[in-house]
């Protein structure tokens, strides 16, 4: 299947923005699913930097780990998850639109492994489908709200 791509137009900076899209501190923020997440090390996010998340799915929780396989400030950053039945591959891109105006698009796929193979088709990408424009929704609530 093809991967989910969706954007959102955001005023605030390039800058702003991607540095708030990629701390892992403000996830939960933003995204619904996510109950906790954080960086494994020290040191500043950099390409091969790995985060751990706890997300929400359903009743239950679930940790796993992604990892930056591109970080490119304030243009792109990609990630990968390398572990558990369902590992989400993503990159987000950021645009400047004028001064204090940026579109970030954010595309996203799943692979699933084991039992993650029945569950991405059947429950994963509907799911994304329906958290991900919400999720930006709320992003750029956050971030225009912010002073």
């Amino acid at each position: 299947m093809a991967p989910m791509v969706h954007s959102v137009e955001i005023e605030r900076s390039r800058e702003d923005v991607f540095a708030y899209v990629t701390d892992p501190s403000r996830f939960p923020e933003w995204q619904e699913a996510v109950v906790r997440a954080s960086v494994q090390g020290s040191g500043p996010l950099q390409q091969g930097s790995r985060i751990e998340l706890t997300l929400r799915m359903g009743k239950r929780e679930q940790t796993m780990t992604s990892e930056l396989s591109e970080y490119s400030p304030p243009e792109s950053y990609a990630f990968r998850v390398i572990d558990g039945p369902v590992r989400a591959v993503g990159n987000g891109r950021f645009e400047t639109l004028g001064e204090d105006r940026t579109r970030f698009t954010f595309e996203l796929d799943f692979r699933g492994h084991g039992i993650g193979k029945l569950l991405v088709p059947l429950f994963v990408r509907r799911q994304a489908a329906k958290e991900l424009p919400e999720s930006h929704a709320k992003l750029k609530k956050q971030l225009e709200n912010r002073s």
